[in-house]
């Protein structure tokens, strides 16, 4: 009786991917962390150049109910009760304390905004430092236009991809050796639109690079606005990771971990 073939491995993750990949981790969770610190002294987004009623677009904070204190989310004029999670959460001692944020949710600690912004800036720049790299590497190696950039054929088949994804159904065999068109539209969308949204708005609530060129802000809708498309564009970013990590687990933990480790991935069968 024949045995069966062993499942084919190939090598799917070079070396400079992996190490800005894990990078990218370590980046990403402490500039999430830091930057709900940094909210969390001021939790509110406005759309302008100034912060008034008028022009605020989202609140987190708190009401009184009778003796208690409630958390509230505020969108335009909705309001929303969040308490416990936003607004208003448990703090070490099992009692409630009004905070935008959780205390698990923020990094250095439950509540320290200078030491927040050294960590969120300092980890913002080796960021910055390593999406430049990132994108060298990929336009000078071939991978972007040879992995990311849908064929004309992969465009073509885009509906039946989301239907696969939907019911989750993911390629197998020779098609599994290629990232889908989904995959390449997520990763082009998030290195080349989502990322630089965050940079550039990052940079427009930094009066020093504002000094330096007057004016650039204002393209942004001003300081204020640029801060509520700073925090709209980490929604995205974390919107992604979701997304990632589901898909990570439900295509095989073990095989896409071990790949992005040592670079090699077993085709599923």
């Amino acid at each position: 009786m024949a045995t069966a073939a062993p499942p084919a491995v190939i090598y799917r993750h070079r070396l400079p991917v992996r190490i800005m990949h894990w990078i990218n981790v370590v980046c990403v969770v402490v500039l999430l962390g830091s930057g709900l610190q940094i909210f969390n002294a001021h939790p509110a987004l406005y759309w302008g150049l100034d912060s008034r009623p008028a022009t605020r677009v989202l609140e987190i904070g708190q009401r009184r109910d009778g003796q208690r204190l409630v958390g509230v989310t505020r969108i335009g004029g909705a309001e929303f009760v969040t308490d416990g999670v936003l607004g208003v959460s448990r703090g070490p001692d099992g009692g409630k304390v009004p905070r935008a944020f959780p205390s698990w949710a923020t990094i250095p600690g439950p509540q320290w905004l200078a030491m927040g912004r050294l960590w969120h800036f300092f980890f913002a720049w080796i960021f910055v430092v390593n999406g430049l790299c990132y994108l060298l590497w990929t336009v000078f190696s071939g991978h972007l236009r040879g992995d990311l950039v849908p064929t004309r054929r992969e465009w073509r088949g885009i509906g039946r991809s989301i239907l696969d994804h939907l019911r989750l159904r993911h390629p197998h065999g020779e098609e599994a050796r290629r990232y889908n068109v989904l995959q390449n539209i997520a990763y082009l969308s998030l290195v080349f639109v989502v990322l630089p949204l965050l940079v550039v708005c990052g940079w427009a609530m930094s009066p020093w690079i504002d000094a330096v060129q007057p004016g650039w802000v204002d393209w942004l809708g001003g300081r204020q606005a640029a801060r509520t498309l700073h925090f709209l564009g980490a929604v995205l970013l974390v919107a992604f990771v979701l997304v990632h990590l589901f898909e990570v687990v439900v295509t095989g933990l073990v095989n896409n971990v071990r790949s992005m480790l040592t670079g090699f991935w077993r085709i599923p069968e």
